[in-house]
C-alpha cells in the first residue's frame, strides 16, 4: 500500500474553546470515511500532535455524516486571553493534521 498524505483524501476545520482545540475531519469521498476511522486513532494524534497538547484526546465518530470530530484538551496554552502562542485560536492544527500519513 502506498502512503499518503491525510490532505490528500480528507479536509480538516480547526476551531477552539477556551483551552480546547477541536478539530472536525471529513473525507472528500465517502469511501474514505472507514479508512479514516481505522489509521486516525487518537494515538496517531497525540503522536503527531506531541507537546502541543497537555491534556487528554477525545475521538468522536459521526458515521451518519461520516466525519470524526477530536477535541483536543490543555491545547492552546491556556486559551485566546492567556497565551502568548502565535496561534491562539488553533487554527494551524488542521494542517498539521492534514500532514499525517496514512496507507491508502
Amino acid at each position: 500500500m502506498a502512503k499518503i498524505k491525510l490532505r490528500e483524501i480528507a479536509f480538516c476545520r480547526s476551531g477552539d474553546k477556551g483551552d480546547t482545540c477541536n478539530l472536525g475531519l471529513v473525507p472528500y469521498d465517502e469511501s474514505n470515511y472507514e479508512l479514516m476511522k481505522d489509521q486516525v486513532t487518537v494515538e496517531r494524534v497525540r503522536e503527531r500532535f506531541g507537546d502541543l497538547v497537555k491534556g487528554e484526546i477525545q475521538r468522536y465518530e459521526l458515521p451518519g455524516i461520516k466525519c470524526l470530530n477530536f477535541v483536543l484538551n490543555s491545547s492552546l496554552g491556556g486559551g485566546v486571553s492567556r497565551s502568548l502562542s502565535l496561534d491562539l485560536h488553533g487554527k494551524a492544527y488542521a494542517s498539521l493534521l492534514h500532514g499525517l500519513e496514512v496507507e491508502n
